[in-house]
């Protein structure tokens, strides 16, 4: 594999990398965040303001960063951060194979060259190679092994250890894919017992210990397990699949696809078959052992049961959700896959051993059922997307090499039988994974590490001239973790363990959103304000001329923001420019009371800044800080006219030639002016020009967004110009509004009047002073609530509030006083006593055990 990359020319090995999808937009993130907790400060292992407002960080650790491997990453900062990861990769690869093979050798179910083309096999599974990109899982392929020895140990030798410590290890490595193992070792427990000679008795007795091992190993994971389990519950768990359907997801023929090399791509990630690939002389192995008269007809009835199970659980809905604790995943499906390739080799070890040969009348039904799978593949090739003829006849070429083997006795030339075995193995899973591996596009080294050192570069100017308590926007992304890449408070994020409050309420105040992300690229001055956005980071113009056209920036735009021209520019250099928005509210101001009784239902995202605002400062006004505005003129283009451009779908009255809408309006003042935006207007429903350049807008929302089109432009003509790229487009929700600059201002000077002074902070602890004027009011803050966030006013603590059903409040008096907000994950002290008291036991029980031992003995 490290041949491959280097062969693809990724970092270090040239200017590819191996990011791509999740790999590159959200896990290289996380590990940037992993450096900067272990490096600089640990406290973000429980909160960090880097995860979209702010957010508990254990979920995120216990499901993606928990690794001990991950330790390699410290020694690869900024951009060399991809050369880690394939290093770390590699290591993943290279330790799969090893743990197997010492599986198989410790077993000796296997040995010498035979072991090395069953490692081989093990660790270039086809689950492997699709999912290599999420490198956070390919732990359990290491320790799943392991895990299994424990279990034979457990059966065979009545010593439950080894079988605890492992799980204990996969449970705090990775708790969802020991989930799935967790579920695979009641399995394997019922097929080890079935292949004893043990009476109900021992069985039965095996079996209850096998139950309290496991039960032992959750206790003594129980500091991360429980604490994360809590986490899931405000977060991920909120998704549960709340209905069951009976049906098979798919015709359950078309895995057969996936036992042919170089069965997957790109269209495979997010909805496709399981990845069960393990080459085609062990699949015939495998089979042939259910049919293997040298094991006992009840150890074949239940391999045979357990067989069926896991082909059911790969295309049948409710066993399909079982495996994923209740969710379906969201891309990657039949995650759990690579326990159906384990279980194939395990049975194709017990079959291939030095004694065992096919004759060739036994070879006559063999080749018959495979002679019918590849005529369905090759009838039905246009359906499988991901496979051609050369890879049919290449796994048929393969077929045919590995059953002349098989009839071939071993004794003639055991060494170069053996090797033989191993290079027909290894060039067969080898060609999957280049096949594979070649269908996939990956980041460039220079996009990302030009993007992320001048992300850096420009964050740490900022940090280093304002050491306070503030979040930064921008108006140009690579990801939307780019705050956890470059260690900074901002407002956007994308992981699994997303607590469902912030894309909630971000998308009802015109933010892009969706059920695992946020992306705040489009505030406007009410929303910047309230918010904390204290900087703001955009990219300059285009940067150079080459060969006489113009180069891009490095820096991806996504928003559209004239505002910026109000702020000042505080630094600048060939690629950035950074301004401070001095209307920014502090992290935490008295506001009104009233704020934590608000139950606004507008789907309007400016009504519902302006009445957030408005409440805040307990502003007596009945108007709104945004006022509708009219466009001064509409042209239409092959599409027919309309005397009212929202809600209104335009149709193209000639198929064959371009049609779009043009409106325009005049600025009066120099007020900012914004324009809502339906989901229905999405990239691939049309193009949109802002003066006849491309609107730079983030693709993807669900909800109505706020786009930014004039602000300081009074008299100066502005066009937005809709053009349609399918027959009709819906001008869902497109209004144009005003802000009221004078109200706004007044509102913001009474709401920073009562800002927190901030003394002391960090991720966990923020300590400040403040002078609350009025009475009837609250410290309202823009933390995300959680129950873990402790408050202490003038040292006593306070109950805290939840206000607009998203951000933490907390009750306050009028007059001057000390404000100490705390966080401490909830029930981590709760979790750690469990798993201190389940060592105290265990080792009172050892110590008990030692001394009855050391009494029989005198």
């Amino acid at each position: 594999m490290g041949g491959y990359f280097a062969y693809r020319g990724m970092a270090p090995f040239g200017n590819s990398s191996i990011l791509t999808v999740d790999l590159g937009q959200q896990y290289v993130d996380f590990f940037a965040y992993f450096r900067s907790t272990l490096l600089h400060h640990f406290d973000t292992f429980f909160y960090s303001f880097s995860k979209d407002l702010g957010g508990d960080m254990i979920g995120i650790f216990a499901y993606y960063l928990m690794s001990p491997l991950n330790l390699l990453i410290l020694f690869f900062p900024g951009k060399s951060l991809t050369s880690g990861i394939l290093i770390l990769l590699i290591l993943k690869y290279g330790l799969s194979g090893l743990s197997f093979a010492w599986l198989l050798t410790k077993t000796k179910l296997q040995k010498g060259i035979r072991v090395l083309g069953f490692s081989t096999a093990y660790a270039l599974m086809g689950w492997m190679i699709a999912n290599q990109l999420n490198v956070i899982w390919l732990d359990v392929l290491i320790l799943l092994p392991l895990v299994v020895w424990g279990l034979i140990k457990l059966v065979n030798e009545n010593k439950p250890w080894t079988y605890i410590i492992w799980f204990t290890v996969l449970l705090i490595d990775n708790y969802y894919m020991a989930w799935m193992v967790a579920l695979f070792t009641i399995m394997f427990m019922i097929w080890q017992l079935s292949s004893q000679h043990y009476g109900w008795h021992t069985s039965w007795h095996r079996f209850l210990k096998y139950i309290g091992s496991s039960i032992l190993s959750a206790l003594l994971a129980s500091f991360l397990l429980i604490p994360t389990f809590y986490s899931l519950t405000q977060t991920k768990g909120t998704y549960t699949q709340q209905s069951v359907h009976f049906k098979f997801e798919y015709f359950p023929f078309k895995m057969l696809g996936k036992l042919m090399p170089g069965s997957f791509n790109f269209d495979q990630m997010p909805d496709g078959e399981p990845n069960i690939f393990i080459g085609t002389l062990l699949t015939i192995a495998f089979v042939l052992y259910l049919f293997d008269r040298r094991h006992s007809i009840k150890n074949r009835i239940i391999s045979s049961l357990l067989t069926i199970f896991f082909l059911f659980s790969l295309c049948f809905e409710p066993l399909d959700l079982l495996w994923h604790a209740g969710q379906f995943p969201v891309w990657y499906p039949y995650r759990f896959s690579f326990l159906m390739s384990f279980w194939m080799l395990w049975l194709a070890a017990h079959t291939l051993t030095p004694d065992f040969h096919v004759t060739w009348r036994q070879l006559i039904p063999i080749v018959t059922v495979i002679t019918g799978i590849y005529v369905y593949l090759g009838l039905n090739l246009s359906s499988f997307t991901y496979l051609t003829w050369g890879q049919l006849l290449i796994s048929i070429g393969m077929c045919v090499v590995g059953l002349i083997w098989l009839t071939i006795p071993r004794y003639h030339a055991p060494i170069l039988y053996d090797l033989v075995f191993f290079l027909l193995v290894g060039s067969e899973v080898v060609t999957n994974a280049y096949t594979s591996l070649n269908n996939i596009s990956y980041v460039t080294q220079s996009d990302f590490g030009n993007y992320t050192t001048q992300l850096n570069k420009t964050v740490k100017t900022i940090q280093k001239k304002d050491t306070g308590f503030y979040r930064i926007g921008q108006t140009f992304m690579r990801t939307k973790d780019d705050p956890m890449q470059a260690d900074y408070n901002g407002g956007s994020h994308f992981g699994s363990t997303l607590e469902p409050s912030i894309p909630s309420f971000m998308g009802s105040i015109g933010q892009p959103d969706g059920d695992g992300f946020v992306t705040y690229t489009n505030g406007t001055q009410v929303s910047d304000s309230l918010l904390n956005m204290r900087y703001f980071m955009a990219s300059q113009p285009t940067q150079s001329i080459i060969g006489g056209r113009a180069t891009s920036s490095i820096l991806p735009a996504v928003s559209t923001k004239p505002d910026l021209s109000r702020q000042k520019a505080v630094s600048s250099d060939s690629l950035t420019k950074t301004t401070k928005n001095n209307n920014a509210l502090a992290i935490a101001f008295g506001a009104s009371d009233k704020i934590t009784s608000l139950n606004s239902k507008t789907s309007d995202p400016v009504a519902r800044q302006s009445k957030i605002y408005q409440t805040l400062a307990n502003d007596k006004s009945t108007s709104s800080l945004f006022e509708v505005q009219n466009f001064d003129h509409v042209t239409f283009d092959n599409v027919q006219s309309a005397s009212k451009i929202t809600g209104t779908i335009f149709t193209k009255q000639n198929l064959i030639k371009n049609a779009e809408v043009k409106m325009t309006f005049t600025p009066k003042t120099n007020e900012s002016y914004y324009l809502t935006f339906g989901s229905s207007l999405d990239a691939d429903s049309g193009s949109y020009y802002l003066n006849g350049k491309k609107l730079s807008q983030y693709p993807t929302f669900r909800n109505t967004v706020v786009i930014n089109v004039a602000s300081n432009q009074k008299g100066e003509p502005v066009t937005l110009t809709f053009k349609l790229k399918r027959q009709t487009l819906w001008m869902q929700n497109v209004s144009l509004y005003k802000l009221n600059q004078k109200h706004f201002n007044r509102l913001n000077t009474t709401l920073k009047s009562e800002s927190l002074h901030v003394t002391s902070h960090s991720n966990t602890r923020i300590n400040g002073t403040v002078k609350i004027n009025k009475n009837h009011q609250v410290l309202m803050t823009t933390i995300p609530y959680s129950a873990g966030w402790h408050a202490k006013v003038d040292g006593k603590p306070v109950a805290t509030k939840k206000a607009i059903k998203t951000f933490l409040a907390i009750p306050i008096s009028k007059g001057n006083h000390h404000v100490q907000l705390t966080y401490r994950p909830p029930y981590l002290i709760t979790g750690i006593s469990v798993t201190l008291v389940s060592i105290l036991g265990i080792a009172g029980y050892q110590f008990n055990k030692h001394r009855k031992q050391n009494k029989r003995r005198f």
